[in-house]
């Protein structure tokens, strides 16, 4: 649960009961959701089929979203440091484009 303090910054709001193997359970969907990335994209040009290869794109593009969704809330309970998500972001940025791109570039002309 998100609170502001009134800064127009938030805070996360953690259950002081909540077992750290579930707060730490973050760190394994962060790396689920990157390796998800590649392997749709490997995915849907194994196909073969245009149709087929922009869909497994797409479905890219929504683990990427989901990728820096996790970075997001890691940097705010302090699992990443700013730096470190500010840089992953950048980085995440430049990959939707080009699958963006990619998606575009396969459509029917």
């Amino acid at each position: 649960m998100a609170a502001g303090d009134g800064s127009g910054r938030h805070h996360l709001l953690i259950d002081q009961g909540m077992a750290k193997e579930e707060l730490y359970g973050l760190t394994s969907q962060i790396r689920r959701s990157a390796t998800s990335i590649p392997a749709n994209i490997a995915e849907g040009y194994g196909r073969d089929n245009r149709g087929s290869y922009q869909q497994f794109l797409r479905i890219a593009q929504g683990s990427l979203k989901e990728f820096e969704t996790h970075l997001q809330i890691a940097e705010r309970i302090g699992l990443a440091t700013h730096d470190q998500a500010y840089h992953m972001l950048l980085a995440t940025e430049g990959i939707g484009k080009m699958l963006r791109q990619l998606i575009i570039k396969l459509a029917p002309k």
